[in-house]
């Protein structure tokens, strides 16, 4: 058995706080240092995460920082970085998952366009009621509760929303979702989500 070479861990950079809750996910402008040492550390940042084909965004005005896949044409014309493995797979959200992505993301819209500041929040019984349309009108509604309470487990694990209160139970929806769903992509969710619809009523 070969022994262990001796490893001296390099002196501490705080850029690493922040490169590893990017790693995590979402970093919000609300949550303090971590967004301050993002903010504070940028130009480190986008060296570290770039030499790794990865790119963070930062979004100022909507209070948001997340990191992305470098896409296969933003590597063309840089000579190695196409042989990197990819860090980030596009993990495909369930049907029930990306119809509440779907609901959420009207209802942003919705509220910014009557609204100039402040949270968006919706209560899980509002939502279940928009829900319940998509599924036939026979299906028991415990069990569509259940659908929904673990698809919106799933994206609050994504850091897509954030429980607000607890009873009633309402939640936050985080602007993230603009991103990750933008307008022009609502029409063709829409369309994708009628089409199971119809697969699943048929």
């Amino acid at each position: 058995m070969a022994e262990d070479r001796e490893f001296n861990l390099p002196e501490f950079d705080e850029s690493s706080i922040a490169a590893v809750h990017l790693l995590q996910g979402v970093v919000y402008d609300d949550e303090g240092r971590i967004w301050e040492l993002v903010l504070s550390h940028q130009t480190r940042l986008d060296s570290y995460f770039g030499r790794i084909g990865l790119r963070l965004v930062v979004n100022l005005p909507e209070g948001f920082a997340f990191l992305r896949q470098l896409e296969e044409s933003e590597l063309d014309h840089v000579r190695g970085y196409d042989q990197l493995p990819k860090l980030f797979h596009k993990k495909r959200l369930s049907y029930d998952a990306t119809l509440v992505c779907v609901l959420l993301r009207e209802e942003l819209r919705r509220f910014e366009e009557e609204v100039d500041n402040g949270r968006c929040v919706i209560a899980t019984d509002e939502l279940f009621e928009q829900w319940k349309s998509f599924f036939p009108a026979a299906q028991d509604e415990v069990k569509s509760k259940r659908q929904l309470d673990a698809a919106l487990k799933s994206l609050e694990e994504l850091k897509f929303i954030r429980e607000f209160t607890k009873e009633p139970q309402e939640w936050e929806l985080r602007r993230i979702l603009k991103a990750r769903v933008p307008v022009a992509a609502l029409e063709k969710l829409g369309d994708d989500l009628k089409s199971a619809f119809e697969g699943r009523s048929s």
